[in-house]
């Protein structure tokens, strides 16, 4: 855990190299797998309300067709919402952040705000967006401990990242996951925004 703290980085720049399945398979877990089941979680949760979901953009997996995924952790499975490589809407979506056009691979964390505000009120959404650190910190941790670099991207058009992935949730961060370049190439940084 503290080679994992002290090499957390925020990577955006990744090899041209696709991504297993099993180590996109332990990121999903990392982020809001089930740790006791029926329903405890690799994070926690306000009142174990559980809003987050998590996505996966799939254009370069190994043994996974291109298209956006949704996690259904209880079965550690992914069910197909969307089919295509869908990595140049998401780029387009992001704000054109090179890094997710670039990654083999996104993970995109949603919220259903109103498990937790049904539950808490107004105070609930500071809950969830606590959740979505909670959640996107141990992806960085995981993403470290099996050699990948990922960095969380909050600018992005929310409806059209919703339309997209093929979500109901509101998406609250775009995590592109890719084997970490540590020398960036010109066209990776800067990176100037719209």
């Amino acid at each position: 855990m503290e080679e994992a703290l002290r090499a957390r980085r925020s990577q955006r720049s990744y090899l041209p190299s696709p991504l297993a399945l099993e180590e996109v398979a332990q990121l999903l877990w990392a982020a809001y797998g089930i740790t006791k089941p029926p329903r405890y979680k690799t994070a926690p949760s306000a009142g174990a309300t559980y809003p987050l979901a998590v996505y996966l953009v799939s254009g370069e997996v190994e043994g996974l067709e291109p298209g956006s995924y949704k996690y259904l952790p209880e079965a550690h499975a992914l069910v197909m919402v969307r089919r295509g490589d869908l990595r140049p809407k998401l780029y387009e979506a992001s704000l054109r952040q090179p890094w997710v056009l670039r990654a083999p691979a996104s993970l995109v964390l949603g919220a259903d705000f109103g498990r937790t505000t049904s539950v808490y009120g107004k105070r609930g959404i500071r809950y969830v967006w606590m959740e979505f650190g909670h959640a996107s910190q141990n992806v960085y941790l995981q993403a470290v401990s099996l050699g990948l670099g990922t960095v969380a991207v909050a600018a992005f058009y929310d409806e059209e990242v919703k339309a997209v992935v093929g979500m109901e949730e509101d998406p609250g961060y775009v995590m592109p996951v890719g084997r970490a370049r540590h020398n960036y190439s010109p066209e990776d940084l800067p990176w100037e925004g719209p």
